[in-house]
């Protein structure tokens, strides 16, 4: 029997992992990964874990401490795993094979109060600083109002993006056109990638939650159509600019919160195109599932279920709750790390 996840890569998608756990991240080769994503969350467990001992002891000895040292682990961490990728970065000329790292999620903590121009600029040194010397590493900023005005400096500075948080069309249309005022002063087209992770299943959670109106038959349904109308606006969208790399969605936050859900249900949901990044305890269940993926990214539920999210579900409040929460899920484990190194 065929690898479920290697029947994913056949049909299409490009695979990677969401975490930066080395061993994971070998794991993952074999099983079809192409590239990974790190954010706090991740490296605030890897820490817990006493897989970074040796490089927090090594770093130490240097005399880093405090929030130096937190992000100098972070960027040991992330380098490594581009090295396990870089042959796939260069064999496909740039279009896959990268390592997300994310700024400072602290920049969005109300507790700090910083000015929106202070958090713009901040995005774009931050950037500028973590991408040098990388060439398979995406800076991942998140879909905020400071991070989209920040998009089209760091373009025009030529780093390739990960826009993250994405919940709703018009956060990424919002990101998309900062990302295109920026290509005119991008230093070399055939090198530029930009990738926008539409989040799926936290769609469901709220829906069911805080839109009671929705039909049983429509819950459940809503971060699949959300994210596919979405990744059928970028397809169109960039077929039209016709640029040497593919400029792509990640479906993020495929991992399936309610118990009673298949463990593949959005792992299916969109294979065929672009991007998946998925949770290891995802590629796991998927791996034991015996499923067999063919591209179903086209596929939407009826007109009766379409018609019923389009009426009942108000995206505006879904992504305002949504883009707080997530962002003190971010932040949250930030500020634990750092309290790990004696910074608070």
């Amino acid at each position: 029997m065929s690898s479920p996840l290697l029947t994913l890569v056949k049909s299409g998608t490009k695979l990677w992992l969401d975490s930066i756990d080395p061993e994971l991240v070998a794991l993952s080769k074999t099983q079809g990964a192409t590239g990974a994503t790190s954010n706090p969350i991740i490296v605030a467990n890897l820490v817990k874990s006493g897989k970074f001992d040796k490089d927090i002891k090594a770093l130490r000895a240097q005399g880093l401490t405090g929030s130096e040292l937190a992000w100098a682990l972070t960027d040991r961490a992330v380098s490594a795993v581009e090295k396990e990728f870089l042959l796939v970065y260069e064999a496909t000329g740039g279009n896959d094979g990268y390592v997300s790292f994310e700024v400072d999620p602290l920049l969005e903590d109300p507790a700090l109060n910083m000015p929106h121009a202070e958090r713009v600029a901040q995005y774009i040194a931050l950037g500028k600083k973590w991408a040098k010397g990388h060439p398979n590493r995406m800076i991942k900023v998140p879909a905020t109002p400071a991070g989209i005005e920040s998009l089209t400096e760091l373009v025009a500075a030529g780093i390739n993006l990960n826009i993250t948080l994405i919940f709703s069309t018009r956060q990424y249309l919002a990101a998309r056109d900062a990302v295109v005022r920026g290509l005119d002063r991008h230093p070399d087209l055939k090198r530029f990638k930009s990738v926008y992770s539409i989040f799926v299943s936290r769609l469901d959670v709220y829906t069911e939650d805080h839109v009671k109106s929705l039909a049983p038959e429509s819950q459940g349904w809503v971060g699949i159509v959300n994210a596919k109308r979405i990744w059928k606006l970028n397809k169109d969208f960039w077929a039209q600019k016709k640029l040497p790399l593919q400029q792509e969605m990640i479906f993020a936050s495929t991992g399936t919160k309610k118990p009673n859900d298949p463990k593949w249900k959005y792992v299916g949901a969109f294979a065929g195109s672009d991007i998946e990044t998925n949770p290891p305890e995802t590629n796991e269940a998927v791996e034991k599932s015996g499923q067999s993926f063919t591209p179903s990214i086209g596929i939407l539920p009826s007109e009766a279920i379409l018609k019923d999210i389009d009426t009942h579900v108000d995206f505006a409040k879904l992504e305002e709750f949504l883009m707080t929460d997530g962002l003190k899920k971010f932040a949250e484990p930030q500020k634990a790390l750092l309290e790990v190194f004696g910074t608070r």
